[in-house]
């Protein structure tokens, strides 16, 4: 992304990032007080879609996220897209950190969690909902942790986060697909290959591709396989090119136009939908229990191990370079920040169980706010004190040392 591009994502980001912990909050208290039945009425009211013979019925709830989150990981695929073709991931020498802290930050909280899990008692199948990182509240807990601190630690979280995202995508594909209509996939497929060939016309009206996306979603319903993967395979076919001389090029132009309704509305929409437990449903036991404990230490423990060691380990051994100016201090802070999963662990969370089982669901939830809250909290006692030994020595940049070594 252009710096001007980054900064605009980082500031819409950071305010989503307020704005979807109050939801969460918002929904808390609602679970917990009178009026708790409207809100648990709310979410699991039935609503019917109907196309032709096509007859779905879901939940409040389940609609958004086989419905809106389906936009989300739209502008997730886009975003992906764009890095990967002119953004931090097509660069190899930038590449390198953030998506070995990625890997490192998958694979150490899935260890973590079936330490706790693989046990009597335990359920293995939840290991994925620990592994993933929201990017707008990381984003705006260093902004308002360390609103000084270089920029590069910034891009460094956000390409960390947002390859993070594309292996949270893989695992949905891979993991949550139960069952396979082949006719349905097929017009999924046909409307795809569509939007392919719409991508090389360059007077193709936006309007064609919103329908021929429609038409991959709903195919994708259909079929069995997770509609989230719909957003992001017709992400990819959004053609990056600007038409003309001088203009953004659709791809840019969805992304950005996109993104404040998915980071002010519809991501705000799913905290307060997914985020909202009752206390009274919570014991010892549930307290307790494999998968609240397993989640919570994969988020706070195994992402501050996996995304620092991993990290640490490349930059010893030469494979990628600190952030330009930033302290071996600033970089813990940032993996301890990737340990909010919030938005996409509850996600996963919820695809890894049973929706109808209300312990393991509540377990999920908790698990999650638990270990986010942990790590959002460190993170940012961390980043604000190095905020402050930089304010006091009067500095911008980190002590002079050579990137590699510190």
């Amino acid at each position: 992304m252009s710096r001007k591009i980054t900064l605009a994502f980082l500031k819409t980001e950071a305010a989503s990032g307020i704005i979807l912990a109050m939801a969460a909050v918002l929904a808390i208290l609602l679970a917990n007080s009178p009026w708790a039945d409207s809100y648990f009425g709310l979410i699991k009211h039935p609503l019917t879609f109907q196309a032709g013979d096509i007859e779905i019925t879901k939940t409040v709830l389940k609609w958004i996220k086989d419905g809106l989150m389906t936009i989300f990981f739209f502008v997730v695929g886009l975003e992906i897209k764009h890095e990967i073709l002119r953004g931090e991931l097509s660069n190899p020498r930038k590449l390198a950190l953030p998506v070995l802290g990625a890997v490192g930050g998958m694979v150490a909280p899935a260890l973590v969690y079936l330490a706790f899990n693989a046990g009597p008692g335990g359920a293995v199948e939840g290991w994925p909902a620990p592994v993933a990182t929201d990017i707008a509240f990381a984003l705006a807990a260093l902004a308002i942790a360390g609103p000084r601190l270089p920029p590069a630690l910034r891009t460094f979280l956000l390409t960390l986060a947002i390859a993070d995202d594309l292996g949270a995508v893989i695992l949905i594909a891979t993991l949550f697909t139960e069952h396979i209509d082949l006719l349905a996939l097929g017009g999924a497929a046909a409307a795809l290959a569509a939007m392919v060939l719409a991508g090389r016309w360059r007077g193709a009206p936006y309007g064609l591709f919103a329908v021929l996306a429609f038409l991959v979603w709903a195919f994708t319903l259909e079929s069995g396989v997770n509609a989230s993967i719909a957003g992001v395979a017709a992400a990819m076919a959004i053609p990056l090119e600007p038409r003309r001389p001088g203009e953004p090029g659709m791809l840019n132009h969805m992304m950005h136009s996109l993104h404040p309704y998915v980071a002010y509305g519809i991501m705000p929409v799913f905290a307060f939908a997914a985020a909202g437990f009752s206390f009274s449903d919570l014991s010892a036991d549930n307290l307790l229990s494999p998968v609240a404990l397993g989640i919570a230490a994969g988020l706070f423990v195994g992402k501050q191990i996996g995304v620092f060691g991993a990290s640490a380990l490349a930059i010893r051994l030469g494979l990628a370079r600190r952030p330009t100016d930033s302290s071996w201090m600033e970089l813990y802070g940032c993996a301890l920040l990737c340990g909010v999963g919030f938005t996409m662990s509850l996600f996963i969370g919820a695809l890894a169980f049973d929706g109808e089982d209300p312990t393991a669901q509540s377990a999920v939830r908790l698990g999650v706010i638990g270990g986010s809250i942990l790590s959002g909290a460190l993170g940012m006692a961390v980043l604000a004190w190095s905020q402050k030994v930089r304010d006091r020595l009067g500095t911008s940049a980190a002590p002079t040392t050579t990137p590699e070594h510190g």
